[in-house]
């Protein structure tokens, strides 16, 4: 009958000990919430019967009758920028996603006299537009980053929000891309050709629901005078790494 209480005794103490654990010893691994999604604004991608190169012209047929999204505020939903207004479309293939951006400007501020075809790191630093695309919606902190200027410099990442750095430039997907500058009407658009296989992608399936965040960078000077424009919206602050916020890419027939 002692052993038994004894028994009892330390079975409560460990499951106290086990309650407390997260609020009195900082440092232990402990069981986190799973995150979840905040945003439910959604882009309808459409299948293109023909794989086709980027060229940056969007009167190819595929782009005619694709849906697309429109935005000119700001990453937090605040501010309005007409002159900036930033049009979106996509469609996919068995073994490509693709993105159109049309987008309006004032004035362009790009990296002069530079190799076009290196990987330009700290793009985002000058005009430039980007995809954030998580084909794998349940890893929510891990997706990858596609970035396009005016004169047609790229960069694209893998990020994983588990690791530091969480941003890995020696990812390579092999995208395509092309842009073109309409001086007369101010726009400038950018094509993008993306393989599903870069992402570990085996096969695209209609109907699937992948996580996307379309972003617009413009304006000179340091960031204090740049515009940030986010499709759906961060009120959670600057930054535009906040995978729960990612709006939603259907890929339908």
């Amino acid at each position: 009958m002692v052993l038994w209480k004894i028994e009892v005794l330390i079975g409560a103490l460990a499951g106290a000990l086990f309650t407390l654990l997260p609020f009195s010893c900082p440092g232990r691994i402990v069981a986190m919430p799973q995150q979840s999604y905040a945003s439910d604004v959604q882009l309808q991608a459409k299948r293109s019967p023909v794989d086709f190169l980027p060229d940056g012209d969007r009167s190819k047929p595929s782009w005619k009758h694709a849906k697309s999204v429109e935005f000119d505020h700001d990453a937090s939903g605040q501010s309005h920028y007409p002159q900036l207004s930033t049009r979106v479309a996509s469609v996919w293939t068995e073994t490509h996603i693709y993105f159109f951006f049309w987008c309006s400007y004032d004035s362009l501020n790009v990296y002069e006299g530079e190799d076009r075809a290196v990987e330009r790191w700290q793009l985002w630093d000058r005009d430039v537009v980007e995809v954030f695309l998580n084909p794998q919606p349940e890893r929510v902190n891990h997706y990858y980053e596609f970035e396009v200027a005016p004169n047609n410099q790229w960069v694209d990442l893998e990020i994983d929000k588990t690791k530091e750095p969480f941003n890995d430039v020696s990812w390579n997907s092999g995208f395509e891309h092309a842009a073109r500058i309409d001086a007369k009407n101010h726009i400038w658009t950018t094509e993008m050709r993306i393989p599903i296989a870069s992402m570990n992608v085996g096969a695209i399936h209609p109907d699937a629901k992948w996580r996307v965040n379309f972003f617009r960078a413009a304006g000179k000077g340091g960031d204090d005078h740049r515009k940030f424009l986010a499709w759906s919206i961060i009120p959670e602050g600057k930054t535009f790494h906040v995978p729960t916020r990612f709006g939603i890419l259907q890929l339908v027939n």
